[in-house]
């Protein structure tokens, strides 16, 4: 590849990813049934042309954009789990990212953007295909977390993946709540009843209101 097409295919690149995110914020302030090709065009400041040949559909522009936020937000949290030194403090990161809006200042309103994905995947087998993708990687993330802490003695022997399936589902459920400003499941609230079940399952103490310290470490108890 010649050095002029090097610049080319990085300024596509860049041309590319800079629609993406006009698109995530549009859909975030308005919805995705609000969000025309021409807005996000004009957001990104190219045609409306240019966007179509980019993404074909506006399915396509809509599971693009999604990818591009799935990948921004677990970027954000491969960062903060590295700076958590236990099993139980890295779960306690994901939940984090999950339930507490003040929490996630650098991303969209992704909950917000996920329910768009949810109701389009009802009758579009394009965006069907990919939130199932999401899913199986957001429980393989929880159940990672869970193999590592029963692997160091932190968790009690449990069925990594049952628990991840269920624990996933929990998350989301409370993440429609919080998106929907359920007034008797706030965001605090969420997070709290959270890390409660996945302490009692898992075995590891924790206690409200120590959001910025890990959680204690709590031995799991002997095989008999």
């Amino acid at each position: 590849m010649s050095e002029r097409e090097g610049e080319l295919g990085g300024a596509a690149d860049q041309r590319r990813e800079q629609m993406l995110r006009a698109a995530l914020e549009i859909i975030a302030e308005r919805g995705f049934p609000e969000t025309r090709i021409a807005d996000v065009a004009e957001r990104a400041g190219v045609s409306p042309a240019l966007v179509i040949y980019y993404f074909k559909t506006k399915d396509g522009l809509l599971t693009e954009a999604m990818r591009l936020g799935e990948d921004t937000w677990y970027d954000v949290v491969a960062r903060r789990m590295k700076t958590a030194d236990t099993a139980a403090a890295r779960l306690e990161e994901i939940v984090a990212m999950t339930c507490l809006p003040e929490d996630n200042a650098e991303l969209p309103d992704s909950w917000a953007l996920w329910l768009d994905l949810w109701a389009q995947a009802v009758r579009h087998p394009e965006v069907a295909k990919v939130r199932q993708e999401f899913d199986v990687h957001w429980r393989e993330t929880i159940r990672t977390v869970v193999c590592e802490g029963q692997a160091h003695n932190e968790f009690r022997d449990t069925d990594a993946e049952d628990f991840a399936v269920a624990f996933s589902a929990m998350l989301d459920g409370f993440a429609i709540q919080i998106a929907l400003h359920d007034p008797f499941v706030d965001a605090r609230r969420a997070f709290e009843l959270s890390m409660r079940v996945a302490a009692q399952h898992l075995g590891f103490a924790w206690e409200p209101g120590r959001r910025s310290g890990a959680p204690r470490r709590r031995r799991r108890p002997p095989r008999t």
